[in-house]
């Protein structure tokens, strides 16, 4: 990389970025809400084919390995798209990459929608993968717009709408999918986004590029970061462990529910996001504590949480059906609230480094989250395939101590 590259990245180039924002206004209640709306609405395609993973195998007729891969082709294209297209934030006007996303994601929805095989739909997965990362375009830009003394607030309300997207849309995808088909659920996402993608349009306003980097530079300044940034480093490894145990869990719910003992449908799948709820609804208070006590012992705590809560499932298999679903409950709020709890306390971290390489630190984090979330969402079913239920919470718990020792024994990574 170039001196002038190294220049473009660097912590003193932008300072001012950020101090320019210290003594500003914070933004009016209904342009946060706008943007925590533009977040959930954005990220929530992500996680509508989860819960109906059994009404796809029934109506394509294809084997549950196949199917398998709907969820992990959505989760690797949102890893390329927040690797390739993410750091444009920091190049170009956000709004309008925010808006030229929403338009692309709708005609993604709207073709699998209309998919007429399996092959196609698995491709318009990828496709809705890439440009569902227009919510990682709005997490910044909150950032951005909330002076330095609000943002760890204005942020955590963001990531709430962000967080009830992923929630509420396993929620709606199971009720539609179980009265109207999934089809129909494509067709309805496609819709939502196109709705914010207006309400966007006509509120938000335009944000200065923080860089002049030519794309190429844009993009091996990624790697730059990660080499020269042991706390990114460490933030993306632990975070991209703990999201496997978390994709394979909620990856294989669906097929778990819908086999002996439960024999229980899509809806019920998707009603087990309402349980995870505690997890966004925590994350204003996840932020402002890690301004208290410091992130590092934040991400700790959390980590310990979902630990905990993966090593209870466990004893599901002592239960009758009825006890195993409370358990099952119980033990999604837990996990959920730690898991969310230690993406803000990174998030925290990450956006420390350098305000104005905010949105290449967050596609750093975030494509190591999302490879994790892929490769949990891939083996998770054939850990189920192979050893049951058991396998899955095995392979949970294990990624999770994994992530513990990333942050226990910083020198590791």
């Amino acid at each position: 990389m170039s001196t002038t590259e190294m220049l473009e990245i660097a912590p003193a180039g932008a300072a001012h970025t950020d101090s320019a924002r210290s003594g500003a206004a914070s933004p009016r209640p209904r342009l946060v809400l706008l943007l925590a709306l533009a977040a959930g609405l954005g990220v929530a395609p992500l996680y509508y084919c989860q819960p109906m993973l059994a009404v796809l195998q029934t109506d394509t007729g294809a084997s549950a390995r196949v199917v398998g891969m709907v969820p992990t082709l959505t989760q690797l294209g949102y890893a390329f798209g927040i690797l390739l297209l993410a750091p444009l934030g920091d190049r170009y006007d956000r709004r309008r990459v925010i808006l030229v996303k929403a338009m692309a994601l709708v005609a993604a929805l709207l073709l699998a929608a209309g998919a007429p095989s399996i092959g196609f739909l698995l491709a318009a997965s990828f496709a809705i993968g890439l440009s569902a990362t227009m919510a990682q375009d709005v997490v910044p830009a909150a950032a951005m717009l909330a002076p330095d003394a609000q943002r760890g607030k204005i942020v955590g309300t963001v990531m709430t709408g962000l967080l009830f997207g992923i929630l509420l849309s396993r929620v709606v995808s199971g009720v539609v999918a179980a009265h109207a088909g999934w089809r129909a659920m494509f067709v309805s996402a496609a819709v939502s986004v196109a709705a914010i993608a207006v309400a966007a349009w006509r509120g938000l306003p335009s944000f200065q590029p923080t860089t002049h980097l030519p794309y190429r530079a844009l993009i091996r300044s990624l790697g730059h970061l990660w080499r020269h940034q042991r706390a990114l480093r460490r933030a993306a490894t632990a975070q991209g462990l703990l999201a496997m145990g978390f994709s394979a869990f909620w990856s294989t719910l669906a097929v778990l529910l819908h086999g002996a003992p439960f024999h229980l449908g899509s809806a019920v799948a998707g009603a087990f996001g309402l349980a995870g709820a505690a997890g966004a609804l925590a994350a204003p208070l996840a932020g402002r504590l890690a301004d208290r006590s410091g992130p590092e012992r934040v991400t700790r705590l959390g980590i310990g949480l979902v630990t905990v809560s993966f090593a209870v499932m466990a004893l599901g298999s002592f239960m009758t059906p009825h006890a195993q679903l409370v358990l099952l409950a119980l033990a999604t709020v837990g996990f959920d609230l730690g898991f969310q709890t230690t993406l803000i306390a990174h998030q925290t971290i990450v956006y420390g480094i350098d305000p104005a390489s905010r949105a290449r630190l967050n596609a750093v984090l975030f494509v190591g989250m999302f490879i994790g979330m892929a490769a949990g969402a891939a083996i998770g079913s054939l850990v189920l395939a192979q050893w049951g239920w058991a396998g899955v919470i095995s392979m949970a718990v294990a990624t999770s101590l994994a992530a513990l020792v990333v942050r226990v024994w910083p020198h590791r990574v």
